[in-house]
């Protein structure tokens, strides 16, 4: 399949105005949508990928909020589905990069959808509705969406079920919460070091354009990622990441493999297996901005 050009040309809403868009859409071509939750509804501000096929449409992950009020993902979809085929009941399947509540929040707005099929977010329900075998996660599948045949990969590590997907059309290699510019949790690291070796291989075999996580925590600056809970985080890097930049997360995680705990590198910050005490320094300072922030606005918003 012939590349199709994307356009990664946008500034996304970082929290800069409380009147922002609930949900900020960016089609990256005109059957690829990228969605990011506002800041102002949850400070996990997740990226959402509406990828529409001949047959079918994917929708990866439903977001931090269930509130269709605060959060109208089900309409948003809908108006972008009806906009690109002309049918705001287009058959939809709506899946995760895992189960992690910033992720499936939403999920209940697509329970009564027509046409629509909600899998579920257990790693037995995601190898049986994807079609994995007894050699998950080391095997690839495929999974058509009508003229548009992704492949998913199993990407265990930061949570059981998480999944990776590849899409041809445009080269991207959607990761998830595994390698994004921000904090990697490998809850399991074992299984993430065989996971980004699995990623490395596959990218080195595939043609792809970007690796595009579900979040930006990392400023423009090297080796610096916004407090937990920041609202505001003006100066953020790029959401995509390059093929080389995975290599080297890969090369920067096994450097740290048997050293638990939180580790810096210029584009991620790799949490080994964390204990309490880990998690609860990275939450310490969370807090402690946002009372900053609450106190001293101005100020938070320098020290961000």
């Amino acid at each position: 399949m012939t590349l199709t050009a994307g356009n990664l040309d946008v500034r996304w809403n970082h929290g800069a105005r409380p009147s922002e868009p609930k949900i900020q859409v960016h089609w990256y071509d005109d059957r690829t949508a990228i969605l990011r939750q506002s800041k102002a509804v949850s400070y996990e501000a997740p990226f959402l990928y509406l990828l529409i096929g001949d047959r079918r449409a994917l929708l990866l992950d439903t977001g931090a909020t269930a509130d269709p009020d605060l959060f109208p993902l089900r309409a948003t979809v809908d108006e972008l589905l009806a906009h690109r085929t002309g049918d705001p009941d287009y058959p939809l399947v709506v899946a995760h990069s895992h189960g992690h509540g910033d992720h499936v929040a939403a999920d209940p707005q697509f329970a009564d959808r027509p046409a629509t099929t909600v899998v579920g977010r257990g790693a037995d329900e995601v190898k049986e509705f994807f079609g994995f075998g007894a050699t998950w996660p080391a095997e690839t599948v495929a999974f058509d969406l009508g003229g548009r045949e992704l492949a998913i990969l199993a990407s265990p590590g930061h949570h059981p079920a998480a999944i990776t997907v590849w899409d041809p059309r445009t080269g991207v290699l959607l990761t998830g919460d595994t390698v994004l510019p921000g904090r990697l949790y490998a809850f399991d690291y074992p299984a993430f070091l065989a996971t980004l070796d699995r990623l490395v291989a596959f990218a080195d075999g595939h043609e792809v354009t970007h690796v595009l996580g579900c979040h930006v925590e990392m400023r423009d600056k090297p080796r610096r990622d916004f407090p937990i809970g920041a609202t505001y985080q003006p100066g953020e890097r790029a959401l995509q990441l390059t093929v080389g930049q995975l290599r080297a997360v890969r090369e920067a995680a096994h450097a740290v493999a048997g050293r638990r705990g939180a580790h810096r590198f210029d584009d991620v910050v790799i949490v080994n297996e964390p204990r309490r005490r880990h998690l609860m320094r990275l939450v310490a300072r969370g807090r402690a901005h946002q009372v900053l922030a609450r106190l001293s606005p101005n100020r938070a918003r320098l020290e961000t």
